[in-house]
């Protein structure tokens, strides 16, 4: 018994290496690997244009903080006991106004937030607000989901709605595009059933379900390059856009 704890453990350990690595070895160890890969390689081709001074909003553990050559990096979360406790950031806000003065930060990265903010107009004008003239922001944002961390999910949106409520809030989008656009998207969304429905009853399960769901990203992997993509079911917008005016 003390053999296999210490075995889960260390499985546990590597898969917290590979959860948002692009790396191959995340096939074996990663069972949302599709997913953060996409996100991985989003940020790390889209970030390079964010220097300066970057806040970071919902920034949670800050994991991709290494991929963007910028001269300060500053961490925002929402203010909860929990995340004072599990996340790096360094300024905590009260879920409507960001505890900064009118263009503090030459531009802006906010991944997988938008969804558990129940005012969104509001939220794109403090992005809005808190950034600098011509500034950027890297946003991304899930089009197709389970729910997560509820009750705080409260939205998904469409490439077309994203673009709407982006351009109402005084951006205008300079780069926009989706991840797993193809067969990936539904081996992703089993992954995350395994994982749910059956991991969450027992430490046992969960070590089955880990398993399976490595099985599900080789058989993904193999069948993206055989069957055509699905650009209308994918799982994220990703979405680089400027400041250009007062929101609408």
């Amino acid at each position: 018994m003390i053999f296999l704890r210490m075995l889960v453990r260390g499985l546990y350990r590597i898969r917290g290496k590979y959860a948002f690595s692009a790396s191959a070895w995340g096939l074996l160890f990663n069972p949302y690997f599709f997913c953060r890969k996409a996100l991985y390689l989003a940020v790390r081709d889209f970030g390079s244009q964010l220097t300066g001074k970057v806040l970071d909003v919902g920034c949670g553990t800050k994991p991709y903080k290494e991929l963007l050559s910028c001269s300060e990096y500053v961490g925002l979360e929402y203010d909860s006991p929990a995340n004072r406790a599990t996340k790096n950031a360094e300024f905590f806000y009260d879920g409507l106004h960001f505890p900064f003065s009118d263009e503090s930060f030459d531009n802006i990265l906010c991944t997988q937030v938008l969804e558990h903010v129940f005012t969104p107009e509001v939220f794109m004008g403090e992005l809005h607000r808190t950034l600098k003239p011509g500034g950027l922001v890297l946003l991304t944002v899930p089009f197709i989901w389970p729910e997560h961390e509820c009750p705080y999910d409260f939205g998904r949106y469409s490439s077309f709605g994203l673009s709407d409520l982006v351009k109402r809030s005084g951006f205008e989008i300079i780069k926009q595009t989706k991840t797993c656009g193809d067969v990936t998207a539904f081996f992703q969304l089993w992954n995350s059933f395994l994982l749910d429905r059956i991991g969450s009853r027992h430490v046992l399960l969960m070590e089955i379900a880990f398993h399976l769901a490595a099985i599900s990203n080789l058989t993904g992997f193999l069948f993206k390059f055989i069957l055509p993509g699905n650009p209308g079911l994918y799982l994220d917008n990703v979405m680089l856009i400027r400041k250009t005016e007062r929101p609408s």
